[in-house]
């Protein structure tokens, strides 16, 4: 019996490396949080895990009474609570579900590889396209507003002109995207500072570089400063989100992060919103 979380990367991991195993999947309501982050806000806890255990009603479905719980989970699970209160004894699975096969294969005994966690190149890369996905309604928001927005000035309305702005505030709001989600987590431990908020800034900063080169014949100065402080805004923001998706980050540290960086991030998207409102007229 292995517990997973309604993450659907997590569990899509698990579910594909039981090829040819006979287990089942206890899934917890974790909110779509994956493991690690949910363990440490309580959603992948003991009292989630029993009453999942419970609802199941595992005894006649298996012949044991141990449930495999994540070793990434293990800091929101009081093994022993569990056996207490359902007589199911939690055993903690190895760090990636790609070594559940030999994990069971060797009794529930896990080598010092399956405990060692890793966050290399190829693991961030796997998880880009999910943060891509969490911000691309944002983006299409942010791009949208910004065309519609580019209509105002002298006159107070010209659809003309907003169409003319369209591609600009496209490009803000992409390389905002790709700069956060993208080249940040691929790049992430060669990016000064420790706040992911400010490493995405950084990178932020230098896409916003990049569209003032590509739009400096088209765009007047108001607008081209607008776009750039949104391209350094949303990647600080989108770069803050992929947080909830690092091992290298502690529930503290994430929340002093957000209380320390979201009234800039505010601000900068306001001074955004009013630079390029201005541009209209100059």
């Amino acid at each position: 019996m292995l517990v997973s979380a309604n993450y659907k990367l997590s569990f899509d991991a698990l579910r594909r490396e039981l090829t040819g195993i006979d287990a089942w999947i206890l899934v917890l309501d974790t909110r779509g949080i994956n493991v690690w982050c949910a363990a440490g806000k309580g959603t992948f806890g003991t009292d989630e895990l029993v009453r999942r255990i419970e609802a199941a009603d595992l005894s006649p479905v298996v012949s044991h009474n141990i449930v495999v719980v994540p070793q990434l989970g293990a800091p929101g699970v009081n093994a022993p609570e569990v056996r207490r209160r359902t007589r199911f004894r939690v055993a903690y699975g190895p760090v990636r579900a790609a070594d559940l096969p030999a994990f069971l294969k060797a009794g529930m005994r896990a080598t010092p590889t399956m405990r060692t966690v890793t966050f290399g190149l190829r693991e961030r890369a796997v998880l880009v396209p999910v943060e891509a996905v969490n911000v691309a309604k944002l983006t299409l928001l942010v791009a949208v507003g910004g065309a519609v927005a580019g209509g105002i000035g002298p006159g107070w309305y010209s659809i003309a002109r907003a169409l003319d702005r369209a591609p600009l505030a496209a490009a803000g709001a992409v390389a905002a995207m790709v700069a956060g989600t993208v080249v940040t987590p691929l790049l992430l431990p060669w990016i000064p500072c420790r706040l992911f908020a400010v490493k995405g800034a950084i990178v932020g900063l230098f896409a916003a570089m990049l569209l003032d080169v590509a739009f400096a014949s088209a765009g007047t100065p108001l607008p081209l400063a607008a776009t750039g402080v949104v391209a350094i805004v949303g990647a600080s923001f989108a770069a803050m989100n992929f947080t909830g998706t690092s091992t290298f980050t502690s529930l503290h540290g994430v929340e002093k992060e957000m209380h320390l960086v979201m009234p800039w991030q505010a601000a900068g998207a306001l001074a955004a919103a009013a630079l390029w409102i201005a541009g209209g007229w100059y």
